[in-house]
């Protein structure tokens, strides 16, 4: 709304009295209301247009302009606190979902800390410790993103990278005193905690997934301090071959392509199988925010903190007999059971890793645990995480792509077209225009990326599945 718009709305109006009162004759009032209405056209036309074209950079600008046009707003709650009642105050959902996430939060655990610094750590006594140069915080900043937000600190990212050159000697000073005194200022420590519903039933707030965010001068010296510390672990091959989260050359689709390859090879030997799935989570300052905001002590996973993580997780596979896989907190362990051996050897394996998480101050979400029973006549042994069995499952959904008992990926053909449509109708609602200037950019961001997601492994639908419902929606003949 520029102030040319602004102005024939207001012509408009004015033009609506007058015809109402008698002043103003009903053509003049026609082309007052039509001139108004053209003017309002070409001003989505033209902001639909910029955000088609800044849609690969500036995706969040998009689903804002989207959900301005909704007529509702989706609420956190009502959720189930502890005692089992339904709480709707904004404050007392923020204390619920808190509660629910510093409950995945452990103490300090002095014993694998020294026992990682000594087996990992040691060389880095001989060498010398890691600067921070002007120059290497001037090129972060000139590279930051100035559509992200702002941490609780409000240094936007905009005025960051506008000022890089004036703020890149205060920084670099700072970052340098901080990671030669091991103190981070309390600002960076803080993040604002945004509760995003995955599935299941919204009172539970187990089914919330906090969003962080946190500071961009923290972030930035994140990056920093991980660059060497990539360097360092590349060179001295700390993480293993099992782990393929945040690793260099690794990713989810290495992660399943290398476990189902295994997988397949022995099923089609006519081998039985019991795979079994978990997942845990790991730390820092927050406010929770629904409607209102308050702070308390809870966990997060920062960019720096997931490379710190695979490190603490590398010696996780020490003594395992079957296949591990880990990617980030999600691990999945595999073994042959055709023999009585072989479950044997299974259930010491998670006996092995719930004396490591014991030890290492860590929790198994035993509620996610799953075990998939794979091979013609299995026998479908059932196996316990410490105390509780583990409920088997026909299928389950490994790193977003769902996998049944057979080795069948076709329901994840049919969910990935089915989110591909969603984005689809979210479109075509919201978005005017049907140039090909407009619609083929946002369609290569936002809706292939769905059909195209670990393609090589599920094969995945076509786009004609897809584009066939915005045909049919504009009224055309299904592809």
């Amino acid at each position: 709304m520029n102030k040319e718009l602004l102005g024939k709305v207001k012509q408009k109006k004015e033009a609506y009295r007058g015809w109402k009162q008698g002043q103003v004759a009903w053509e003049e009032y026609r082309e007052t209301v039509q001139a108004a209405r053209d003017q309002v056209r070409k001003a989505k036309a033209l902001i639909e247009i910029s955000l088609a074209r800044d849609v690969r950079d500036n995706k969040k600008s998009f689903y804002r302009y989207v959900r301005d046009k909704r007529r509702t707003r989706e609420n956190v709650g009502p959720l189930r606190n502890e005692t089992g009642d339904l709480v709707t105050q904004d404050m007392e959902k923020a204390e619920v979902l808190n509660d629910f996430f510093a409950s995945v939060f452990t103490g300090k655990c002095l014993s694998h800390t020294a026992q990682v610094a000594e087996g990992k750590g040691r060389d880095w006594e001989n060498a010398d410790p890691p600067t921070v140069g002007e120059d290497q915080v001037r090129e972060y900043l000139r590279n930051l993103k100035v559509h992200k937000s702002m941490g609780p600190d409000e240094m936007h990212p905009r005025v960051l990278r506008e000022l890089a050159d004036e703020g890149a000697r205060p920084l670099a000073i700072i970052f340098e005193k901080s990671w030669q005194s091991g103190e981070v200022p309390t600002d960076w420590k803080r993040g604002n905690i945004t509760p995003i519903f995955k599935k299941g039933k919204k009172e539970d707030p187990g089914n919330y997934r906090s969003v962080s965010l946190t500071s961009v001068p923290g972030k930035v010296m994140e990056q920093i301090l991980l660059e060497t510390m990539l360097r360092h672990m590349e060179n001295k091959e700390v993480i293993g071959d099992s782990h393929h989260g945040f690793t260099k050359g690794k990713s989810c689709l290495t992660n399943l392509a290398a476990f189902c390859d295994g997988v397949t090879a022995l099923v089609d030997k006519g081998r039985e199988l019991a795979g079994w799935s978990h997942s845990k989570s790991c730390g820092q300052w927050l406010n929770v925010q629904v409607e209102t905001s308050d702070e308390w002590p809870s966990s997060g996973v920062g960019t720096g903190t997931r490379t710190l993580f695979n490190i603490f997780v590398g010696d996780m596979d020490s003594g395992i007999e079957g296949t591990l896989s880990k990617f980030a907190d999600d691990t999945k362990l595999c073994g042959v059971v055709d023999t009585l051996e072989g479950r044997d050897a299974i259930q010491r394996d998670l006996n092995r890793l719930e004396r490591w998480a014991h030890a290492n101050c860590m929790k198994f979400n035993k509620a996610k645990c799953k075990v998939l029973h794979m091979g013609r006549d299995n026998p479908k042994h059932s196996y316990r995480l410490g105390e509780e069995w583990i409920e088997s499952s026909p299928e389950e959904k490994d790193s977003g792509v769902l996998i049944d008992e057979k080795l069948n990926m076709s329901w994840q053909c049919a969910l990935a077209a089915q989110k591909a449509n969603r984005v689809l109708g979210c479109i075509k609602r919201s978005v005017t225009s049907r140039s090909r200037e407009v619609i083929l950019p946002l369609y290569s961001m936002l809706v292939r990326p769905h059909l195209e997601y670990c393609i090589q492994l599920s094969g995945g639908p076509s786009t004609g599945e897809t584009w066939s419902c915005w045909r049919e929606s504009r009224g055309g003949p299904r592809s």
